[in-house]
């Protein structure tokens, strides 16, 4: 086949090819891109009335050359939620007055968005916003695509626990007198002469039993025995005398 009969097929193919690839050696180049991140913890939880601090963290083409114009804001309950921070000019959303605080130095890649004074509407995902102006890749701004869901855990009643019985007794039991059993004065035995009645037996107005054992009342203490038993005279105290015989005197 001749070539002017080649050149109505390979004139389309030709207009295909890039410019830069007809110049002598030389290929096309693909444009340099700026990689970023940004991350955050999934999940986090706090109690109402407390505080809570999200964390965060972003990074960029170590290629970007002088970075400046850093600025942080964060967004609420989803991707393209309101604002309730921004670094500059400096705003916070209404329900968060005084109470966010962004932990955050100039050059650091790393900080966090405190929380104070939790409320139950606080419930919901945080999304954090960082923008920047790169030296190589111009204006350049991001966002965390999943964020940080917050829950909010309400307080539930306490249940009183039992106390443990204390292994020594209060010092106010150990003060208290001993304690004292009625007996009544008219059941009570005479004390005899040279006795006194026993202390631990202390007298009351109330009336003891009228059936009580014998053996059970109190007996008068039993005269004392001789001092010397194997002493004994030699006659009986009660024998006499047989009488004179008459005619002796």
């Amino acid at each position: 086949m001749e070539l002017p009969l080649l050149l109505p097929l390979l004139l389309p193919l030709l207009l295909l090819l890039p410019p830069a690839s007809l110049q002598g050696d030389h290929w096309a180049q693909p444009k340099a891109l700026f990689h970023f991140g940004m991350n955050q913890q999934k999940q986090l939880s706090a109690p109402e009335g407390g505080s809570i601090r999200i964390p965060f963290f972003f990074d960029y083409s170590q290629d970007s050359g002088k970075v400046s114009n850093v600025i942080i804001s964060w967004r609420w309950k989803h991707f393209h939620g309101d604002f309730i921070y921004n670094m500059t000019p400096v705003f916070i959303h209404n329900n968060f007055k005084n109470r966010l605080l962004l932990n955050w130095e100039e050059g650091m890649k790393n900080g966090s968005l405190q929380i104070s004074n939790l409320r139950r509407e606080d419930e919901g995902s945080y999304f954090c916003r960082v923008e920047m102006i790169t030296e190589k890749y111009g204006e350049q701004q991001w966002q965390s695509i999943q964020g940080t869901k917050l829950t909010i855990t309400h307080g539930e009643p306490r249940v009183p626990q039992p106390q443990a019985w204390p292994f020594s007794l209060p010092l106010q039991l150990l003060s208290r007198p001993p304690p004292t059993f009625p007996f009544s004065p008219a059941s009570s035995p005479t004390p005899s002469p040279g006795h006194s009645p026993s202390p631990a037996f202390p007298t009351s107005p109330r009336s003891a039993p009228q059936n009580r054992p014998s053996a059970l009342r109190p007996q008068p203490p039993s005269p004392p025995s001789s001092p010397l038993p194997h002493l004994r005279p030699l006659y009986p105290p009660c024998l006499s005398l047989p009488p004179p015989l008459p005619g002796l005197f």
